[in-house]
Order: C-alpha cells, then sequence, then structure tokens
C-alpha cells in the first residue's frame, strides 16, 4: 500500500483575495460624507480639508462636496473635499 497521497493539487488551491487598494475618487467628482476617497497601506497621500483617516489608512470624506487632490508640502500630497458653494 503506498503511503503517499495519489493527488497533490489537493493539497494547493488556498490563496487570499485581491485588496483593492487604490484611488477610487478622482478629483473634480462629486462626493457625499462616508464616502471612500483612497484606500492605501501607510498615509502616502494624507487627508486634508473635509476628510479623515480610517484605522487601515482609507481616507473618506466627512462632508459633501468636491474632491480635490493639492500637496500639502513639497514632497506630500493630500486630498480635501470642498462643499459645493465653497469649490465655485
Amino acid at each position: 500500500m503506498a503511503h503517499k497521497k495519489g493527488q497533490g493539487s489537493s493539497r494547493n488551491g488556498r490563496d487570499s483575495n485581491s485588496q483593492r487598494r487604490g484611488v477610487k475618487v478622482y478629483g473634480g467628482e462629486r462626493v457625499r460624507a462616508g464616502n471612500i476617497l483612497i484606500r492605501q497601506v501607510g498615509a502616502t497621500i494624507h487627508a486634508g480639508k473635509g476628510t479623515a483617516f480610517g484605522k487601515d489608512w482609507t481616507v473618506f470624506a466627512l462632508v459633501d462636496g468636491v474632491v480635490k487632490y493639492e500637496w500639502k508640502t513639497n514632497t506630500k500630497k493630500q486630498v480635501s473635499v470642498y462643499p459645493e458653494a465653497a469649490a465655485s
């Protein structure tokens, strides 16, 4: 009697689900409060006015308005959400 299993593939087949990271809303688009703007690892893009970080570095909108990507410093970018009246 053989003590090895015949099908090696029965031990394979496990893989993790994709993380689906990246920019979800681009500049100039309208968002509502609570909408996710960016999913990322670490603070690659910082939270600006009208936005906040989630515990997994997700940036989301705190207010309804228009998304704008801008420079925070010479090397850091941030995303902000400005209310419609202020953006026009």
